[in-house]
């Protein structure tokens, strides 16, 4: 099959192409296998959302559910074991992929139980885990980019596990997730851990920053305010890329574990789906191009970027500061970015509390109807 010229592009410049979205049923079409054939995939993430929107939707799921029922399994275990099944799945159809970029990509994402974002040793201990369970080398764990989840994502990572840290919005959490990483690959060292096997990408979420920064600039209402809205979701990523570059490319306590087989910690721009109308529908992916980077999308952007994305090589070096400018132009106005990203993670936080919520609830219906 021939891949998609614009997202064979997209990759040849550097960016690995992930796809946001699993179900069961994509798995058992054949349509994620599609996606690799000819749009360029590499890898896949989920989330609570994801995880809650396919079991809402179609009848994939009925017959193990009421196989775990008759078994007794309750909800958590239920849900435990479905999604697990899924990602393992998913890991074993992007083995390929894992083999051919060294460990790079062929990635699957799992995430902790998001009512656990503000505990970190239960956090620890599920990632622990669901590593087991799951038991495919090319999973990540997705831990929250949350105060808690910074000593999670360290202490995961000292045990030789690879890890997707989520739920970053701001350029200096960013900064302490790179530091988390790094104190992760240290303690796995002296720990005697293959320092090369271990994985991590950081996701930076781009859309989400846009919606709620052109809020405030709308009710501020100025001239000048309204001219700065759709700026600042790339502007933000584009100095997460500049702190990443300091890190993983100049930083001497990088190279110190770089000599022992270390490997930098890629940024990933999650959140990609534009919200407003009135931007591009690829304007997170074509703005975004650089090397050593991720790119999740949902299909509706993926093939977007499919059919109109022009991608014009490196996007981001050299950016940041006018990047930086667009940041300085915001907070002048009046606009407390402090505020905006602690806003941020807490929402991000509650959405997900409230997907995983409405699944606990839906499995649990299903059970409940199956045991009948």
């Amino acid at each position: 099959m021939t891949q998609n010229a614009n997202l064979a592009a997209l990759s040849a410049a550097g960016v690995s192409v992930w796809l946001d979205d699993l179900s069961r049923e994509r798995l058992q079409s054949g349509n994620l296998q599609e996606l690799i054939d000819t749009k360029s995939i590499v890898g896949v993430t989920t989330n609570p959302s994801i995880f809650q929107a396919a079991f809402a939707h179609g009848d994939s799921y009925d017959g193990q559910i009421a196989e775990l029922a008759e078994r007794g399994a309750d909800v958590d275990a239920t849900i435990r074991t479905i999604t697990t099944d899924d990602v393992r799945t998913a890991c074993d159809v992007l083995a390929p992929q894992w083999e051919a970029s060294g460990g790079v990509d062929g990635r699957v994402s799992i995430e902790v139980d998001p009512r656990l974002a503000n505990e970190t040793e239960k956090t620890v201990a599920q990632a622990i885990e669901l590593w087991k369970i799951v038991d495919r080398p090319n999973l990540l764990i997705k831990i929250p980019a949350t105060e808690a989840g910074l000593p999670a994502i360290t202490a995961v990572l000292a045990e030789g596990i690879s890890v997707n840290v989520t739920l970053i919005f701001s350029v200096e959490r960013h900064r302490a997730v790179m530091d988390a990483y790094l104190a992760g690959l240290e303690k796995a060292r002296e720990a005697g851990h293959d320092l090369s096997k271990i994985h991590s990408v950081a996701s930076f979420f781009v859309s989400r920053v846009d919606t709620e920064i052109d809020k405030r600039l709308e009710k501020i209402g100025s001239e000048d305010a309204l001219a700065l809205r759709g700026q600042a979701g790339v502007a933000n990523a584009r100095l997460a890329y500049a702190a990443y570059q300091e890190v993983f490319e100049g930083g001497q306590r990088y190279q110190g574990l770089q000599a022992d087989g270390a490997r930098v910690q890629r940024p990933l721009w999650a959140s990609t789906g534009v919200k407003n109308p009135d931007y591009s529908d690829t304007l997170y992916v074509t703005e975004l191009v650089a090397p050593n980077t991720v790119n999740t999308m949902p299909e509706k952007t993926l093939d977007a970027v499919a059919d109109h994305g022009v991608i014009t090589g490196d996007t981001i070096t050299g950016t940041a500061a006018a990047a930086q400018e667009v940041f300085d132009k915001v907070s002048a106005i009046g606009v407390d970015l402090t505020d905006v990203f602690l806003v941020l993670e807490n929402e991000g936080v509650e959405k997900f509390v409230a997907s995983w919520t409405d699944l606990l609830s839906e499995t649990q219906k299903q059970l409940s109807s199956a045991d009948k």
